[in-house]
């Protein structure tokens, strides 16, 4: 009997890990932010929620979570008036047009 109860324990403290793990906070995976190249910031698993403001604006980012990303022109993850913010799909690049500005901010896309 007391072996029993040994193995229910650690299997109840697995499950508990397993659980807690699925319920992080954070995107897993990279995001690398460019300005004409050079690299401005690299973030390694970032919080999944709120607004992301870059410290520069930047006209490259790289999407390496297993998250969808939106992109904004504005610091404040809000689309300007007429504007809309860009979609990056897991595992994708996208480069900024000239004409419609840079990225100062992201936001994580609700699934």
């Amino acid at each position: 009997m007391p072996s029993s109860r040994s193995l229910a324990a650690l299997t109840g403290i697995a499950l508990l890990g397993v659980a807690l793990t699925a319920c992080q906070d954070q995107a897993s995976g990279q995001i690398v932010a460019r300005r004409d190249g050079r690299i401005v910031q690299s973030l390694t698993n970032p919080p999944s929620h709120g607004c992301h403001r870059f410290p520069e604006a930047v006209t490259q980012v790289t999407n390496q979570t297993q998250n969808r990303l939106l992109l904004y022109t504005t610091p404040d993850c809000t689309a300007p008036a007429g504007g809309q913010s860009v979609y990056l799909d897991i595992g994708a690049t996208d480069q900024v047009a000239r004409s419609a500005g840079q990225w100062n901010s992201f936001s994580f896309a609700s699934d």
